[in-house]
């Protein structure tokens, strides 16, 4: 097969991350409209239908192994699980620009678990982007519940918990990746994305049955099934080839960049489409949260490069 050219592979690492922030923001109105758990049964039972072909063990890859299962079950409920319940609940309390701030973290909280867990050496530019996404963080909080106004802007007395959430939902997807690590040398990508979606589905289905046994699918207006339908297919799919493509031809830490495309979108969504507004404070945490995603993820000798994060 033909190389992609490169600033092909770069247009798939950008739309990868502009997919991961778009939907992060798109679904506050979601979740004003159907209930956080069966949100998420419904994304991981989507998913996991437009990609059940993905299951089959290909025929060059090994039986799964006893770690390689619980593993995979790690990666599902911190990643897919825990992940989507503190994301979902958590843009319903702050606002989508809020949010896309503190999801810049990603990086340097990947960059803290992998020093803990996989001892690797953290360089002095990657401590200075940790400082920088803390900084972003705690002006957010000093933003105080003014600052989250607009046409879906959550309670201000909610707002810290929102964020709170939201960080919760950064320290699950750095998880994601360190154990992700472990994975591929062991997996395919389809296989791994497919068969963390299933576990995803089966730990959701018990909360997600008993939301719909109360729900009223009737008052969903088609615009918010057509809504679900993106989230599900970016959050379980488009997301993860897309960058899994890019990456054949880009450098682990070259593509790391683009992840800065996560909190600009989610940004542009909230303003753009959720009619939210951007303060002074906020600006601050959104250019300190940039500036440490930026020094984390630019190539640098001792700097990884970063999966996607998802929904």
């Amino acid at each position: 097969m033909r190389a992609l050219p490169r600033p092909a592979a770069y247009a798939c690492l950008a739309l990868s991350m502009a997919l991961v922030g778009s939907y992060v923001a798109l679904s506050k109105p979601l979740v004003a409209a159907i209930p956080v758990f069966l949100l998420a049964w419904l994304r991981f039972g989507i998913g996991g239908a437009a990609m059940l072909h993905w299951l089959r063990k290909p025929p060059q890859e090994a039986a799964l192994a006893p770690r390689t299962r619980w593993l995979l079950f790690l990666e599902s409920f911190l990643g897919n699980f825990l992940f989507s319940i503190c994301m979902l609940f958590g843009v319903s309390m702050t606002s989508a620009v809020s949010a896309g701030a503190i999801m810049a973290a990603i990086p340097a909280a990947i960059a803290i678990l992998s020093r803990i867990f996989l001892r690797e050496r953290i360089a002095p530019r990657t401590w200075a982007a940790i400082v920088c996404a803390g900084a972003g963080i705690g002006l957010l909080a000093l933003a105080g519940p003014g600052a989250h106004t607009g046409a879906q802007g959550a309670a201000g007395a909610w707002t810290w918990l929102g964020n709170l959430l939201v960080f919760a939902a950064v320290v699950c997807e750095a998880a994601y990746a360190v154990i992700g690590k472990a994975l591929t040398g062991a997996l395919g990508p389809k296989r791994i994305t497919s068969l963390i979606n299933l576990w995803g589905f089966v730990l959701v289905t018990p909360f997600g049955l008993y939301a719909a046994w109360r729900f009223d699918f009737a008052g969903v207006t088609p615009g918010l099934w057509m809504l679900l339908l993106f989230y599900s297919l970016a959050a379980s799919i488009w997301t993860v080839w897309l960058w899994m493509t890019g990456l054949k031809v880009v450098p682990a830490a070259q593509a790391g960049v683009f992840t800065v495309m996560l909190p600009i979108s989610a940004a542009l969504v909230g303003v753009l489409v959720l009619g939210e507004s951007l303060s002074g404070m906020q600006l601050l945490a959104f250019g300190a949260a940039l500036a440490g995603m930026v020094l984390a993820t630019v190539p640098g000798k001792a700097v990884a490069g970063f999966p996607p994060a998802r929904g």
